[in-house]
């Protein structure tokens, strides 16, 4: 590089040489002659007293200069020579002799590397017939094949004439509202919402006409740099020259992709709605005309709801330029959109989408769909089918209590790894199958209990804790007083944090969360891993019974804290990516953050393992016990049974089960939380994982910090060191009627 950089430097030097020549030798030969004609007339020269010229017929050798272990040539001419002596104007012409060799120097290298840069360019007379691209490929952590992406394009060519007018106004109004309007290249209002785009979506956005769109996905390659996008440019303006509008916007929808395999509005109109092009209304059009964008992102069968969303705004953008009245709009908006289910064959279908979008985010709609990627994934397809084969044949059962979906995730907590994800019963039965719960929203019952007690054990509580569940009243200024009250209708006394954690009584909860403060515990959810909350001010003491929001991928991060000893190791569904020729882009590496201290970690485990302790409401036999094995397990049921969910995990595998109705119906009110709905199928995936991959025996040693005594029942119970001497360890009497609580 160095080399590079001194023989440029050299050129430049010797051009500029060369230039001062040319300009010299005749500028002297004028010097010359008026200097003859000026020594007439003094009141002429006086005007130039300060600078002495004086003729010398002897041209000196002038040499640039050498770098010796370069062995240039040593390059010597004469120049006519004036002599100036005002130093100034002498360092000036230094200066701009040097300037000009570097604009010829430039120059050339500009011209030399142009007419390469526009030959290699290919024509636009190959719209349609180049640049198809490599497709991707899925497989599990074992090599088998999930997915192929864009395994082959299906085409349908169609004629513009022959569609439906809106097709093309939702195309325009959306991707290039003055397509009619522009040469190819919208510089104004394109770059401006290519910075508005950027601005709040917070990722670099293009400001790509559709006639540059066209060229982009038909004639290069998905690479994001400066020189791909100056061929863009040309390629658009060249285009427009070769056709007419309406033959650009004809190519344009029989090219670009909409998602999967689909390539052409033809082929798009089949794929979501069963039918072509030509027989789609309004809101079919306005839905694929949203989609060439991200065609994941917005994909109907990974975000259903943003689906809704991209098509609402196509039609407003419809609106506003006049194609359609408010009338249409609106009638429009209102029309639900039957989606056929895909036909693709595919693997762990919500993974799969998971994955490709994680993909995308990290490397580019374009890459992933063109470029050709091996990805290999932290998935075990064995451990996926078998949950899947579980969720089906649970649901069975309890059909006649109204529950109609479910969804389990199965990951590794030391990594992160996602093992399994099945985010809905069948991702083929309905368009509402492909909605992946996985990562929707859902309230979390008592199941997010744990997260509060941690906070508790951190400032002062511990497992032998008494709290009063005794009937309370809180009262908030501006809002309605809140009464709590149990999951079994009752009220059990005086008992230790232990058994109230371990029996999941809500009135506890809530009098430890009042006295913590619904901000703290905020708080310390966010530092486990819930994204959800976000404004505080929504929130109030219910929100440890699960008045908040959560999604199933953040729970799993979040008891991935207690399975890894108090360390946070975020999600991971790659274990390697790597592009075609081989190189990788991706390697797994666990990045841990400690959230709580180790023994906290411990004691929690410790409860929610304790089998005894849970026999209050939960028996001595139920689906959360499994024979032989310690695990800790939480339940949680939303209060009107709209939401079921059973969270357990060992050293070596952690697994999150929901039940429910994705209309957010509530399931029979006979659904017995740790009895039916998730636990059975909680049950069976933790046993088939440790009957067929963990080892027998494995749990966590007891930390430094963490000191036993005998308590209640003769039982040891764990303290974090320090605080085994706070609490007297008395045999409470569980079930007695619990002293009256004043009402605030």
């Amino acid at each position: 590089m160095i080399r590079l950089i001194l023989v440029l430097l050299n050129s430049i030097i010797f051009i500029g040489e060369i230039t001062q020549a040319l300009i010299l030798l005749p500028l002297k030969i004028i010097l010359f002659i008026l200097r003859f004609l000026l020594t007439k007339t003094k009141e002429f020269l006086h005007a130039f007293k300060k600078i002495e010229f004086k003729y010398k017929p002897i041209f000196k050798k002038r040499k640039i200069a050498k770098i010796s272990f370069l062995k240039l040539p040593k390059i010597s001419f004469k120049l006519p020579r004036i002599k100036i002596r005002n130093r100034f104007l002498r360092a000036g012409l230094k200066v701009k002799f040097f300037v000009l060799g570097c604009i010829f120097t430039l120059l050339i290298v500009f011209f030399y590397q142009s007419y390469f840069f526009v030959k290699n360019l290919p024509s636009p007379l190959s719209i349609g017939k180049v640049n198809y691209p490599l497709s991707t490929h899925i497989f599990d952590r074992n090599g088998k094949l999930l997915y192929e992406i864009y395994r082959e394009q299906n085409r349908t060519p169609i004629n513009l004439k022959d569609l439906p007018l809106y097709i093309a106004q939702a195309t325009i109004a959306i991707e290039d509202k003055d397509f009619y309007h522009h040469n190819g290249i919208d510089f104004i209002s394109g770059i401006l919402r290519a910075v508005r785009d950027t601005i709040f979506s917070g990722s670099l956005q293009g400001g790509s006409t559709i006639t540059q769109q066209l060229v982009r996905s038909s004639l290069l390659t998905p690479e994001r740099t400066i020189q791909r996008k100056i061929k863009e440019i040309i390629l658009a303006l060249w285009t427009e020259r070769l056709y007419s509008k309406n033959q650009i916007l004809e190519m344009y929808l029989n090219q670009v992709p909409y998602g999967g395999e689909s390539y052409g509005i033809e082929e798009a109109a089949r794929t979501y709605f069963g039918k072509g092009a030509k027989d789609i209304d309004l809101s079919e059009a306005a839905t694929l005309a949203g989609l060439p964008r991200a065609p994941s992102q917005y994909s109907p069968y990974i975000n259903p709801s943003l689906t809704l969303v991209r098509r609402n705004e196509v039609l407003g953008q419809m609106y506003n330029q006049h194609y359609i009245t408010r009338d249409q709009e609106k009638q429009a908006e209102d029309e639900a959109l039957h989606i056929v289910p895909p036909k693709t064959q595919i693997a762990a279908p919500h993974f799969v989408f998971y994955v490709k979008s994680a993909l995308e985010n990290t490397y580019g709609i374009e890459e992933v769909e063109q470029g050709g990627l091996n990805v290999e994934t932290t998935l075990d397809i064995n451990i996926q089918n078998e949950a899947e084969k579980i969720l089906n044949e649970e649901l069975t059962k309890i059909q006649n209590l109204h529950v109609t979906n479910g969804a389990i995730m199965v990951t590794r907590p030391s990594t992160g790894e996602i093992l399994a994800m099945v985010g809905s019963v069948n991702f083929f039965a309905s368009p509402s199958g492909s909605f992946n719960v996985a990562t929707a929203l859902r309230q979390p019952g008592s199941s997010i209990k744990p997260i509060m007690y941690s906070l508790a054990l951190a400032n002062g509580y511990t497992a032998a804790s008494i709290i009063d569940d005794s009937p309370v009243v809180f009262n908030s200024p501006g809002s309605s007083p809140y009464a709590p009250v149990n999951y079994d209708g009752k009220f059990h006394g005086k008992i230790p944090l232990r058994y109230a954690l371990a029996n999941s009584i809500n009135v506890p909860a809530v009098k430890v969360l009042n006295t913590l403060g619904v901000p703290a515990f905020i708080e310390q959810a966010q530092k486990f891993g819930i994204t959800t909350w976000t404004d505080p001010a929504r929130y109030g003491l219910s929100l440890t019974l699960g008045g908040g929001e959560v999604k199933m991928t953040d729970m799993a991060e979040a008891y991935g804290v207690f399975a890894n000893m108090g360390y946070k190791v975020p999600l991971n569904s790659l274990i390697k990516v790597s592009d075609v020729t081989g190189q990788d882009f991706y390697d797994l590496s666990p990045k841990k953050s400690q959230v709580i201290d180790p023994g906290i970690a411990y004691i929690l485990s410790d409860i929610l393992s304790d089998n005894f302790a849970r026999q209050m409401e939960f028996g001595t036999n139920s689906a959360l016990e499994i024979p032989g094995s310690k695990v800790a397990v939480k339940t949680g049921t939303t209060n009107d049974k709209r939401d079921n969910w059973t969270i357990g995990y060992t050293p070596d595998f952690l697994v999150v089960v929901w039940v429910g109705n994705n209309d957010n119906s509530p399931m029979n009110q006979y659904l017995a939380s740790g009895i039916t709905g998730a636990a059975p199928i909680w049950n069976r995936v933790m046993g088939y994982l440790l009957q067929n991959y963990s080892t027998a025996g494995n749990w966590y040693n007891q930390p430094d910090d963490v000191v036993s005594k005998k308590c209640y029942f003769g039982r040891t119970e764990y303290f974090l060191r320090g605080t085994e001497n706070k609490v007297s360890c008395g045999e409470p009497i569980l079930g007695s009627t619990p002293t009256p609580t004043p009402k605030p």
